[in-house]
């Protein structure tokens, strides 16, 4: 799903009217009827339910005056408060708060009032709590922070004791393509975003302000959506299940067939993370998945790992580390497999930097790259980089893109969309940037954001978890390393979720996650569940 800007999605309804000549008050005559559509379907039927409404003098405010129409035709009884006056305000949003002001003049079951002022507006919410509030006061044009009544005005929706507040299009306060708040901004518990998601409605933080994220369809052609420009897409179930599908097993399959996975990780006190690696490229159904350990830990991995994992001990240095002579021996296992992944646990020692550079240097195979063996490869060398025969994934959290990327934590933190684009269209590599609401960013520049996963899952061997998982895609796939980063990332989130949902979030370990991940695929749609 299309993730739209403020100025793509102006250039969408324009060209709607002036294309297809929908007009703009079918428009929002359309979103009204969505929006009522999802406020019933999160918060129950509206007949007989008192309904608070706060309205902006712009086309958001327009929106919720139709939707208080669309409501009071449910049988709701709608009050709206405008802050400003209806007189003031213009075009098709004036249109609508016309028809709301001759209803509420007729006395049926619909009240229309102005807000002018602080104290009017705090006399107007000292009224009886209603059953449900609506934002409408700002929509996606906002580029400053609010201020004066409109501050206010947020504030006591904020101070709501215990009713649901829905918001139109994006929580007021929110500026659409920033999601870094930029001042005091509505907290909603649904919002119906409309026509496709707006930046602020899937990036974190601002997405926590959102709640549930409702896109609602209010009749612009798909062709304008598709063609708009957008490089960022929103990951849906349907996308994923649509890719499991083309990835689905034969027949005949065997288990030389179905992705053969070679797995470099582990060192001294960090077995642990080459076992977990391991058993979720199994459980991600790679069909031979065999595990590289420095020799002197090899018995602790086998031990650890389950048994269906085979075991390659290579050269250890003294510290427990792998040695440079590992290698060869390392590039002779990479070659009988499908994909490799490297980096878990394998510590930071100069033979073990050795290592992980000369293998990816003279890779003939796709390689994954996390944990570890991206320290080790930072800064990145200006002679690697992916290829389309010889793909490179990389699945760093804030830090080590940083280190990669040669910037720092914070520039990453503020904007994760453009920092994975950058590395990826720079060295040709599909960036998995982990975090709440993980984003993968593939070498033309397209970035794509994952929906699932929780809180409960920032918990040590997650992302060993996550490699061994992809790297399990990758090995089924061959060579499609984007669609099995994408796949990877929802189906461990997925994974998380269903955990959380047993464990609760403050429990949940990374092996809760792989104990999870056949449910995930079936779930997802990857496979047909067996009575």
């Amino acid at each position: 799903m299309k993730v739209l800007s403020a100025a793509e999605m102006r250039e969408v309804d324009r060209l709607t009217t002036e294309r297809f000549a929908i007009p703009g008050l079918l428009l929002m005559e359309n979103a009204a009827g969505r929006a009522v559509e999802a406020i019933e379907g999160a918060f129950g039927d509206m007949a007989g339910r008192r309904v608070r409404i706060v309205c902006g003098p712009g086309n958001n405010g327009g929106d919720g005056a139709a939707v208080a129409r669309q409501l009071w035709i449910r049988g709701a009884h709608v009050e709206v408060l405008i802050l400003g006056r209806a007189g003031d305000t213009s075009g098709d949003a004036r249109t609508n708060f016309d028809i709301v002001k001759a209803l509420a003049s007729s006395g049926c079951g619909i009240g229309l009032r102005e807000v002018s002022t602080r104290d009017e507006l705090w006399e107007e919410f000292d009224e009886p709590e209603p059953d449900l509030f609506v934002d409408a006061i700002f929509g996606t044009g906002l580029s400053r922070p609010a201020e004066g009544l409109y501050a206010d005005a947020i504030e006591s929706l904020n101070n709501r004791v215990s009713s649901p507040l829905a918001a139109l299009d994006l929580p007021s306060g929110l500026s659409a393509d920033n999601p870094n708040p930029i001042g005091p901004h509505v907290v909603a518990d649904l919002t119906v975003t409309f026509t496709a998601p707006k930046p602020s409605c899937v990036l974190p933080p601002a997405v926590f302000a959102c709640g549930l994220v409702a896109t609602a369809g209010i009749g612009t052609p798909d062709e304008l959506i598709d063609g708009c420009g957008s490089r960022l897409t929103l990951v849906t179930p349907e996308d994923v299940a649509e890719w499991l599908a083309e990835s689905s097993r034969a027949p005949d399959a065997h288990k030389g067939s179905v992705g053969r996975v070679l797995v470099v990780a582990g060192s001294t006190g960090k077995t642990g993370a080459a076992a977990m690696t391991a058993e979720a490229a199994l459980r991600g159904g790679a069909g031979l998945v065999s595990v590289a350990v420095p020799s002197s830990v090899e018995p602790l991995v086998a031990a650890r790992a389950p048994v269906e994992v085979m075991t390659e001990p290579v050269a250890s240095s003294d510290d427990g580390t792998i040695d440079e002579p590992a290698l060869g021996a390392l590039l002779e296992l990479h070659e009988r497999a499908d994909v490799t992944v490297v980096g878990p646990g394998l510590g930071l020692s100069a033979t073990a930097r050795a290592v992980v550079q000369g293998l990816v240097r003279e890779r003939s195979r796709p390689i994954l790259l996390d944990a570890d063996a991206l320290s080790l490869l930072a800064p990145w060398p200006d002679d690697i980089s992916g290829t389309a025969e010889l793909p490179i994934v990389v699945t760093p959290h804030p830090a080590e893109m940083a280190r990669i990327a040669g910037t720092v934590t914070r520039a990453v933190v503020a904007d994760r969309v453009a920092a994975a684009r950058e590395f990826a269209t720079r060295r040709h590599v599909v960036v998995v940037l982990k975090g709440a609401r993980t984003v993968i960013a593939e070498p033309g520049g397209e970035v794509f954001v994952n929906p699932t996963g929780n809180a409960g899952m920032a918990t040590g061997g997650s992302g060993d978890v996550l490699s061994g998982l992809i790297g399990a895609l990758i090995g089924q796939r061959h060579l499609d390393p984007l669609g099995s980063a994408i796949a990877g990332v929802y189906l461990h989130g997925l994974a998380g979720d269903l955990a959380a949902g047993a464990t609760g979030v403050r429990a949940l370990v990374a092996t809760d996650i792989t104990a999870n991940l056949g449910r995930a695929f079936l779930d997802a749609g990857g496979e047909v569940e067996q009575a």
